[in-house]
């Protein structure tokens, strides 16, 4: 009887030291995927961050350009990305659709802006001027939220990429960055 007992109390130690074990991983797993689902929201925080910035900069495009189309009305062709470009932000559904919509948008306004240069009494109109300083601002707070966005989006990745969070990966697609367009690195031509 007394093996009998002792083959008893070394399989409960057994089993109780498992039991420890499964509870320790359990807690540790709980842990992992509590982490992703943080990193998750901050990304997704970041990214409501941006779209606020991308509604202020869309909310003051209309403005000006209706300020540049009462000076420069056979622009139209220009006006009229500004508009299109802004139409596909408002129809773009997914970040990713969004983001390359606000390309398209940034590139019209960049080539309004060109228009601008050729017109001095558009340039000193008052509406023009404060339009303009409102919209250096919200570009200047875009550039800040697409940072801090990217930087969301590089811990989230970079996190659900190592072990033991890939474990959970499945369940959290990796997140798309805010990258620039590609004629941002072209060199843009000045003239005197």
């Amino acid at each position: 009887m007394n093996g009998k007992k002792k083959i008893l109390i070394g399989i409960g130690a057994a089993v109780a030291a498992l039991m420890i074990f499964v509870m320790i991983l359990g807690g540790s797993a709980i842990g992992w995927r509590n982490r992703l689902v943080e990193l998750e929201e901050s990304v997704r925080r970041s990214w409501a961050n941006v779209e606020n910035q991308m509604q202020r900069r869309m909310d003051l495009v209309p403005n000006l350009v209706e300020t540049v189309r009462g000076y420069a009305d056979h622009e139209s062709d220009v006006l009229t990305r500004v508009t299109e470009a802004r139409a596909s932000v408002a129809g773009a559904g997914s970040p990713q659709e969004m983001i390359d919509a606000n390309q398209e948008l940034t590139s019209a306004l960049s080539r309004l802006m060109v228009v601008v240069e050729n017109y001095p009494d558009l340039k000193a109109n008052q509406n023009f001027i404060a339009l303009q300083d409102e919209l250096a601002g919200t570009e200047n707070r875009l550039a800040v939220e697409r940072r801090r966005y990217n930087e969301a989006v590089g811990k989230f990745n970079g996190t659900r990429r190592k072990i033991p969070y890939s474990f959970f990966a499945a369940n959290f697609p990796q997140a798309a960055y805010f990258e620039a367009a590609p004629e941002a690195s072209e060199v843009p031509e000045v003239s005197f």
